[in-house]
């Protein structure tokens, strides 16, 4: 299926690897011109090494933090028209309530909500000057259905997806979506950490974690990154201007609910 976007300018942040490749080598497939940021420098390189060798797709490389100033200011210098905008990052360690320092709370806030904020600020209006715009922001299923110890995440995600909702109610009219792509348990380097965190703080196998972790799943199985870039892929194509302000969930039915 052409997905209609062939030519168009894609930023899409945080991906060297895991969720955020995933989106990168889908839109890459689909003939799109990526410019691509992450934090570590020849990782992020070999990564967009790889997509130009499998898609022949343009490819350009902004090592940078996009939760500062300066990193934002790089990406957008390399790509200050996009036509597709993928926000993306890491989340915020998981802890307790009690613990979390204002400063927790901050760097947390500044790194899911404002940075991705500051993003959309800077290119939403120029994708409505145009006509054609699509941002998905990568949120987490949490801002549907909170996620103990994630308390950080919990509130910065889900402030993000509160600020955007009206904005993109404005924006459609103008063929401009914003939607949330809400990850549930995928297989990336992220997911395997915790559970070796997991499995030593038990003291016993990450096999047993891991697989454990799964089985919790109902899908039995924990999602892969190509499915994820899929996903966001179709939604940043032409058949999904109808789609906006909302926030899909990919988690293998871990989100239980009706509605």
């Amino acid at each position: 299926m052409d997905l209609g976007i062939k030519g168009r300018k894609a930023i899409v942040c945080a991906a060297s690897k895991g969720l955020g490749r995933g989106c990168a080598e889908a839109l890459a497939a689909e003939g799109v011109e990526l410019t691509i940021c992450a934090r570590t420098s020849d990782v992020l390189e070999a990564t967009a090494a790889e997509i130009r060798k499998a898609t022949g797709a343009k490819v350009t490389a902004v090592a940078c933090d996009v939760t500062t100033d300066a990193g934002r200011k790089a990406l957008l210098a390399a790509c200050p028209n996009p036509d597709i905008l993928i926000n993306n990052a890491g989340g915020p360690p998981p802890g307790d309530f009690k613990n979390f320092s204002l400063d927790d709370w901050r760097k947390a806030v500044e790194g899911n909500m404002v940075s991705p904020i500051a993003l959309i600020h800077a290119t939403v209006y120029g994708m409505m000057d145009r006509g054609f715009g699509r941002i998905l922001n990568i949120t987490s299923y949490s801002v549907k259905s909170p996620i103990a110890t994630l308390e950080l995440s919990n509130g910065a995600r889900a402030g993000l997806t509160g600020a955007v909702s009206a904005l993109s109610r404005r924006t459609v009219a103008r063929n401009v979506t914003i939607n949330g792509l809400l990850p549930g348990p995928f297989d990336t380097d992220r997911l395997r950490g915790t559970s070796t965190k997991l499995a030593e703080v038990k003291g016993v196998s990450f096999d047993s974690i891991h697989d454990a972790r799964k089985k919790e799943v109902p899908a039995g199985r924990f999602g892969t990154t190509q499915e994820f870039g899929a996903t966001a892929a179709f939604l940043c194509s032409v058949y999904a201007g109808y789609i906006t302000g909302q926030n899909v969930v990919m988690d293998g039915g871990s989100f239980n609910s009706t509605m």
